[in-house]
């Protein structure tokens, strides 16, 4: 295939990248997604339909698997609702990010987010500056938490449908305690000093008005198990078949006041759907010219792979990101310890589209999610560059220090 032939790919990335910055209002609608997926992913699709039919049937089988793992999540994590309002004190804080650093490894970082978001804004409802504590709830519920296993962040899911086991990911624990434990310490600190400047009548306030936590929809764990062990233990078609019947479940059990409170819709699913259409379309040309002439492009060595992986995902989808350094991996005839590449670049690559993905708002889908979320309370999120400044001052030294840690 000529170099040419990964343009659509590159196309496809850009406009998920620039898009919502450029024409933010146009992007909004998933028809308008769909516009763009299908106009750069139909002529790939229709010359792998002549040329190669087998290809293409692949990568349709592993869309739709993906995109029925992800909605089976969204659809039973979204019905599990926590509410309360606890003294928001740093310790209070703290805990919260690291359960849900824990929960977004075992519920995905979207589920984990929507889940826990909700209680920490009400937690924090009397409290002037969160601006902080929603930007660390990014870095690890949203993101670096979801290192641990492929139901945590989409490009391990993908490397999961590519063939990585799925407890391959358990490998990773040390650069998750490193980068959890680092970023819950300069959290609390921060919060620490933070709290300490509140007005006393706020802090008094926090004190008389708590709630205990509830959780509603409880029931839904026990759907999570059930994907869990589905993915863990089957494979197509049984896997998705379970699957789909504990998503089935999950909506006749919950209560439709659940799903209400949560605000709770289709909408982000099918934007989801939309985009990884012309996604996994456009790459498949892509991923055979990387796997092919992959050595051309220098980059070898675990923390090479890091870095290269990890400052695209900053700026565009971390889920194809991964998928491309991995082709390219793959065609540098590396040592074959799991998918074609050794356990060292795997690592990399993996922690790399994961950890970086926090750097920007469209480094991963719920850091938007989020913002949006939180805004809609009423608290004013950074900019675009204001949120950049934050991961540069925290996320960019720990980075480096994982590299030499680590890689």
């Amino acid at each position: 295939m000529p170099w040419y032939a990964v343009l659509p790919f590159v196309a496809m990335l850009v406009a998920i990248a620039i898009c919502p910055l450029w024409v933010p209002h146009w992007w909004e609608r998933n028809r308008n997604k769909l516009l763009v997926s299908c106009g750069l992913g139909l002529p790939v699709a229709g010359f792998y339909l002549v040329q190669r039919p087998p290809a293409l049937l692949h990568t349709l089988e592993e869309y739709l698997s993906f995109m029925l793992l992800l909605a089976a999540l969204y659809t039973i994590s979204g019905g599990i609702r926590l509410t309360g309002d606890l003294e928001a004190t740093p310790l209070t804080n703290t805990a919260f990010l690291a359960v849900g650093s824990v929960l977004a490894s075992l519920i995905g970082t979207t589920g984990a987010s929507v889940l826990l978001i909700r209680a920490l804004l009400e937690t924090n409802r009397e409290r002037s500056r969160v601006i902080h504590t929603v930007v660390f709830f990014i870095f690890l519920v949203s993101n670096i938490g979801g290192l641990l296993t492929p139901i945590g962040d989409p490009p391990l899911l993908l490397g999961y449908l590519k063939g990585v086991p799925f407890f391959w990911p358990l490998r990773l624990w040390r650069h998750w305690l490193v980068a959890v434990g680092a970023l819950l310490v300069t959290y609390f600190v921060w919060d620490s000093i933070q709290h300490a400047r509140e007005p006393l009548a706020r802090l008094r306030r926090d004190r008389s008005e708590l709630r205990p936590l509830r959780v509603e929809g409880a029931v839904n764990a026990l759907a999570l198990l059930g994907v869990v062990a589905a993915i863990a233990l089957l494979h197509a078609p049984w896997r998705e078949g379970l699957i789909l019947g504990l998503a089935g479940v999950s909506v006749w059990l919950t209560p439709r006041r659940v799903w209400h409170a949560n605000g709770f819709t289709a909408a982000p699913m099918v934007e989801v759907a939309v985009l990884f259409l012309g996604i996994f379309l456009t790459m498949i040309p892509a991923l055979e010219i990387l796997r092919a002439r992959g050595p051309e492009l220098s980059v070898q060595a675990p923390w090479q792979f890091f870095w290269a992986t990890g400052l695209l995902s900053s700026f565009l989808d971390n889920a194809p990101t991964y998928l491309a350094f991995l082709a390219l991996a793959q065609g540098l005839g590396l040592t074959n310890d799991v998918v074609g590449v050794s356990h060292e670049v795997l690592a990399a690559i993996s922690v790399g589209a994961v950890f970086m993905g926090a750097s920007t708002y469209v480094g991963n889908a719920p850091n938007f999610m989020i913002k949006a979320m939180v805004e809609q309370s009423g608290v004013k999120m950074p900019t675009f560059l204001g949120y950049m400044g934050y991961s540069a001052a925290i996320l960019l030294p720990l980075f480096v220090v994982l590299t030499f840690l680590l890689f």
